[in-house]
């Protein structure tokens, strides 16, 4: 019997960097550059393609580019057509396979920016019927990154994807503020009470509780939605350190305008670019608003989950949609998962901002090289909000239901009502029914009356929902 044929070995092309010669696979895009990177930085196991708004920006960057230095003359018109057919393909979702280099990488993004320059180049020859790895008829850096570095592409990139991160999580944001105002709505005349230090303070609606939640995610999208004004500021032109050296006179402002029509944003250079080549300010700033509405969210988690608590020995004020049973050993426990994952979200988010905050600060002179990690964090941080928003709204909120005589009856039992009546009675008295009643285990209401301390029929106008909390509803008496 015939040995079997030794498999043939898959077939490549050979390529040059500084540091000499590599083989690539034939049928990749990227080159020798992005093969390097992948040995050197085998970190978190995930490819920047699983970023796809970071390779879009990437990929109008690189189009914004090639147009701009076309229309200064630089770049002939066959290849800057190539280097855009390629591009538009990129953002139509195609070779977004082909972007390989780790997210957290290190020298400042230049592996990312050259795998973006390399698999355009070769697409690019491509589409002009050349062969991938014919550099000497378009060249990844002479031709697709002409008059760019990575110290301008990169920053100028990620700012464009976390805008479009940014404005999906204010979006669903908004989905879950419409989701708690329907529940204030739903629950305007449930009387329930109010605590302050989880001890009993004063009555108030349990619709008014919730409407504080939808508040809340009013406010932090207004936030939210100025510090994305921030980062449409763009370095783009500034080349190496921010002085433009290499990209020809009217590029910046042409490629500016190339991308802003690309991408449809309002996009601005900065007026003074070394600054904003070394500057993270503006990540800073996005991500403490990512931590502000982290912490609220969690805030809003911890009510639901207290809330909820329960059924028999807990508060047992309202009860969460059971989405899956609670516990492999007792019984019939079903657990307020969905508040507790949006928990840990917001325990990532709050560990991301102190990630980019010390990257932001790690910069050093005219560049900070640690924006790979700022930008897995802010993304990180940005795609698990939105999730979470999304999952709290649908999977918990929209299904919570009220207990409403439970919350009625504690209301009506609590030792609270004593402050409404303190305006009445005076201080002195007032304390003194709310001690009896603590001590006896007797109601306020029933005190009041019995020592004739005021009319009943004054005493139900001074307990009715609307005087007690503003909201309508029947008399406590």
């Amino acid at each position: 019997m015939l040995p079997a044929p030794a498999p043939h070995p898959a077939p490549v092309r050979r390529e040059h960097d500084l540091l000499g010669d590599r083989d690539v696979p034939a049928e990749a895009y990227w080159g020798v550059h992005t093969l390097r990177a992948t040995e050197n930085f085998a970190i978190t196991g995930t490819p920047i393609s699983a970023y796809p708004l970071l390779i879009d920006a990437l990929a109008a960057v690189k189009e914004a580019a090639a147009r701009a230095n076309e229309e200064l003359g630089l770049l002939p018109a066959d290849k800057a057509a190539a280097i855009a057919g390629a591009c538009r393909e990129i953002r139509d979702g195609r070779l977004h396979d082909q972007f390989v280099v780790d997210v957290i990488q290190g020298g400042a993004g230049t592996s990312t920016n050259m795998n973006a320059n390399e698999v355009v180049a070769n697409r690019a020859l491509e589409l002009l019927g050349h062969a991938k790895g014919d550099y000497d008829r378009l060249h990844p850096n002479e031709d697709v990154n002409l008059g760019q570095s990575t110290n301008d592409v990169y920053p100028t990139a990620i700012r464009i994807a976390a805008i479009g991160a940014a404005r999906e999580l204010l979006l669903a944001m908004a989905v879950l503020q419409d989701a708690f105002a329907a529940k204030a709505l739903e629950f305007r005349e449930v009387v329930k009470m109010g605590r302050t230090q989880l001890q009993d303070a004063v009555p108030m609606t349990l619709g008014q509780e919730f409407s504080t939640y939808a508040v809340m995610l009013e406010e932090d999208r207004g936030r939210l939605a100025e510090a994305i004004e921030l980062i449409h500021e763009i370095n783009l032109g500034a080349t190496a350190i921010g002085t433009g050296l290499n990209a020809a006179p009217g590029y910046a402002e042409t490629a500016r305008r190339r991308l802003a029509e690309l991408t449809g944003l309002p996009l601005v250079t900065s007026a003074n670019l070394i600054e904003a080549t070394q500057d993270c300010g503006a990540f800073v700033q996005l991500s403490g608003v990512l931590k502000r509405i982290a912490v609220k969210l969690s805030k809003t988690c911890n009510d639901l989950r207290l809330l909820s608590s329960g059924p028999r020995a807990g508060l047992n004020e309202i009860n969460l949609p059971p989405v899956q049973a609670g516990s492999s050993i007792m019984p019939g426990k079903v657990n307020p998962v969905i508040p507790e994952v949006v928990n840990q979200v917001a325990f990532e988010v709050i560990g991301n901002d102190i990630t980019i905050t010390m990257a932001a600060e790690g910069g050093q002179l005219q560049l900070n090289a640690f924006e790979p990690v700022i930008f897995h964090a802010l993304s990180k941080s940005l795609l698990s909000l939105r999730a979470a928003c999304l999952t709290l709204a649908e999977r918990c909120v929209d299904g919570i239901s009220a207990n409403t005589e439970a919350l009625r009856a504690a209301v009506e039992n609590s030792i609270g009502l004593a402050t409404a009546l303190n305006p009445h009675l005076g201080y002195t008295a007032a304390t003194a029914i709310a001690q009896e009643a603590l001590a006896t285990g007797r109601g306020v209401v029933e005190l009041t009356l019995e020592k004739g301390l005021i009319p009943a029929d004054r005493l139900a106008e001074l307990l009715t929902p609307e005087r007690l909390t503003g909201a309508p509803g029947s008399s406590l008496v």
